[in-house]
């Protein structure tokens, strides 16, 4: 019997980097706020029983961005994105069991494909533990002293960036980041958790267009990948 599903996306932070008034999960992507195209796939998938949206306390612009409905959840954000996650899962205590697995998925990431998803799943379906979507850099890196000159050129070859969603079992992810929050690491991804307590997440090679908004930029990046989508 396959493991159910859940999945919770940390919507509560501000966006600074942007420069706008609006958080930018609800700056407008074609016709529609960047966070209802970031749900999209994980509402459209079938494996996936209910989705945690993880909104500030006061923030009720959520409603506007997305359709409430028995198949989409609530939370409380936190001061960091590992609270927020944390909160998410928290929401999930009564409903999903400690190897039932949780995709935790940027609600900055507008341009997730479906195929990507269900590549977690074919995947990590008789992982114990989990991993995550990641893009293996093509970039040569250099690395940069004080005054923005370079010290060296890093090695590349094993090297990958990490996307979401990240797809971890419930009860092992919930465990390890209480006890990396507890530590005083406020871990930026949920891989990092894992890794912390000692476990080692599977790499699953995802798309390139599975890119974050940060910048405005980005956001006419990802308005070229969904136009290019839509005329397929």
């Amino acid at each position: 019997m396959m493991a159910r599903a859940w999945a919770v996306v940390p919507a509560a932070g501000s966006g600074r980097r942007m420069g706008a008034a609006t958080a930018k999960q609800y700056l407008p992507l074609r016709g529609r706020p960047l966070l209802a195209h970031a749900l999209a796939p994980l509402l459209g998938c079938k494996r996936i029983e209910a989705v945690v949206l993880v909104v500030a306390p006061d923030d009720n612009g959520w409603r506007e961005a997305v359709a409430p409905g028995p198949r989409l959840l609530t939370a409380p954000g936190g001061p960091e994105r590992c609270h927020s996650v944390l909160n998410g899962l928290a929401a999930l205590a009564d409903r999903a069991a400690d190897d039932d697995w949780v995709l935790v998925h940027d609600a900055a990431r507008p341009c997730l494909p479906a195929e990507d998803v269900e590549a977690l799943f074919e995947q990590l379906e008789q992982d114990p533990v989990g991993g995550l979507l990641a893009l293996p850099l093509a970039d040569t890196l250099k690395q940069a002293d004080d005054q923005g000159h370079v010290l060296g050129t890093v090695p590349r070859e094993g090297l990958w960036r990490a996307l979401t969603p990240q797809m971890f079992r419930y009860g092992l992810l919930r465990q390890a980041l209480a006890a990396a929050i507890e530590s005083g690491d406020h871990v930026t991804d949920e891989a990092a958790a894992m890794e912390l307590a000692g476990h080692r997440p599977a790499l699953v090679a995802g798309s390139g267009s599975n890119l974050k908004v940060t910048t405005p930029a980005d956001l006419a990046l990802a308005e070229a990948v969904l136009r290019a989508r839509e005329e397929q």
